[in-house]
């Protein structure tokens, strides 16, 4: 899907050396997957302290 930007080129440029991506195109979509990769975590970082387990609860007698 052709779609145009205006992306600042510093940060193109920046991202373009550390990631070490051929192409500008290369380098925003890797960017783009990060940044959902990093907001889905985020979902599951929230659900740390949530679930609710018993003290008593032995695995190894349930195993078999």
């Amino acid at each position: 899907m052709p779609t145009n930007l205006a992306i600042d080129d510093k940060l193109l440029n920046k991202a373009l050396k550390l990631g070490g991506r051929k192409t500008k195109k290369d380098t925003v979509n890797e960017a783009l997957d990060e940044y959902i990769r990093r907001r889905e975590q985020r979902k599951i970082i929230e659900l740390f302290g949530t679930v609710d387990y018993y003290d008593d609860y032995n695995p190894k007698k349930y195993r078999r």
